[in-house]
C-alpha cells in the first residue's frame, strides 16, 4: 500500500516529477522483477519504499535501479559508513543526543523541503568522527524516505554549522572520505538535495571545499550556498523551522532532538530488518564489486541490465 499523497503534493509530483498514478503499480512491479533477477540483491521491495526511489529518481526506471544497486551496494564497499554504528545500538542514541543531526519539522501552512541541520563541531574528535555523523544522517533519512512525503516530493535543503569546528575534526575528511559521504548523500540516497547551506565557517577549510565540489554533480555545486552571517540563511529557510537557537522561531534544539528519539526507537524492528539488507558480491553478475571500486568513481557506472 502507498499512502496517498494530498492534492497540494500530487500536484507537484505530477508537475516536477512527471508520476501518473495510472502508471505507477506498472513501475513498482517492473522494479519488483527486476530485483527478483538480480542474485546480488538482498533488497526491500515494499511500495511505499520504492514509490519513494521512483520520486526521488522523477519516475526514471533506469535511474531508480542504479541508485537502488548502489544503495545496497555501498553496505558492502562503505560499511565504515553506511553500518558504522547500528541504529539499535544504544551508542547510536548516546551519539544521537548530541544534537549533531536535526530533522528540522516542516512549516505549517506551505510546502517546502525539509531542512537537515548538521552541527559538525558537536562531537569530541577523539571519541568519535564525522563518519560517525554520516552514519546517523544515513539511517534518518532512511526514515524519512519511509513516511515523510513532502521530503519524497520536495526533496531536501541541508544546512551545516562549523561551530566548535577543530582542526581534529577537519583531518577527519580524508579525500576517501568525502569520496564515499558524496556517493552515499548524493549518489545512492532517494531523496533528492535541493539546497546546500553552510554556516560559520572555520579558516583552513576551503580545502576541504575544493575537495568536495570535485565530487559533486554540476546541481549540486550550483545549490552549495557559504553564508558568511548566519542570519544570510534566513532568506532561504523559513524562520518558523529554525530553531531559537539559530534566530527561528521553531522548536529547541533539544525539543527535536528528543523527537527523532522517540522516532529511532519506533523505528527498531524496522532498522534490525534494514541491516541485513544489502548485496552478496559473490553473487552478482560481472565482476563482483569491492571496497576499492569507490576510490576511481567507478560507483558512477554500476552496470545495469
Amino acid at each position: 500500500m502507498i499512502r496517498e499523497l494530498s492534492p497540494e503534493l500530487a500536484k507537484l509530483a505530477k508537475k516536477e516529477l512527471n508520476e501518473n498514478p495510472k502508471q505507477v503499480p506498472n513501475d513498482l512491479q517492473h522494479l519488483k522483477d527486476w530485483i527478483a533477477k538480480q542474485p546480488h540483491l538482498i533488497a526491500r521491495t515494499d511500495d511505499q519504499w520504492l514509490i519513494a526511489l521512483l520520486r526521488g529518481c522523477k519516475f526514471s526506471l533506469e535511474r531508480v535501479k542504479k541508485k537502488l544497486d548502489l544503495y545496497y551496494t555501498l553496505r558492502t564497499t562503505a560499511p565504515d559508513i553506511t553500518l558504522r554504528i547500528k541504529p539499535t545500538d544504544p551508542k547510536f542514541i548516546e551519539f544521537f543526543r548530541l544534537g549533531t543531526v536535526l530533522i528540522l519539522p516542516s512549516p505549517k501552512d506551505k510546502l517546502f523541503p525539509r531542512v537537515i541541520l548538521i552541527r559538525a563541531g558537536r562531537f569530541d574528535p577523539s571519541t568519535h568522527s564525522v563518519a560517525d555523523l554520516m552514519c546517523m544522517l544515513y539511517y534518518l533519512v532512511q526514515i524519512m524516505v519511509v513516511e515523510d512525503d513532502v521530503a519524497c516530493v520536495m526533496g531536501t535543503k541541508i544546512v551545516t554549522d562549523y561551530e566548535a569546528v577543530t582542526m581534529s575534526h577537519l583531518v577527519q575528511a580524508t579525500p576517501s572520505m568525502l569520496k564515499k559521504m558524496v556517493a552515499v548523500s548524493q549518489d545512492s540516497m532517494p531523496l533528492r538535495l535541493k539546497g546546500s547551506h553552510h554556516i560559520n565557517l572555520p579558516s583552513g577549510i576551503e580545502k576541504i571545499f575544493t575537495l568536495i565540489s570535485g565530487f559533486l554533480n554540476e546541481k549540486a555545486k550550483q545549490r552549495l550556498k557559504i553564508h558568511k552571517k548566519q542570519e544570510e540563511m534566513m532568506e532561504d529557510i523559513p524562520k518558523e523551522v529554525v530553531p531559537p537557537e539559530y534566530g527561528g522561531t521553531g522548536p529547541t534544539v533539544a525539543e527535536i532532538t528528543e523527537y527523532w528519539v522517540s522516532k529511532i526507537k519506533e523505528y527498531h524492528d524496522w532498522m534490525k530488518v534494514e541491516e541485513r539488507l544489502g548485496t552478496d558480491e559473490s553473487k552478482r553478475v560481472g565482476p563482483p564489486i569491492d571496497a576499492d571500486f569507490m576510490e576511481d568513481g567507478s560507483f558512477r557506472k554500476l552496470d545495469i541490465d
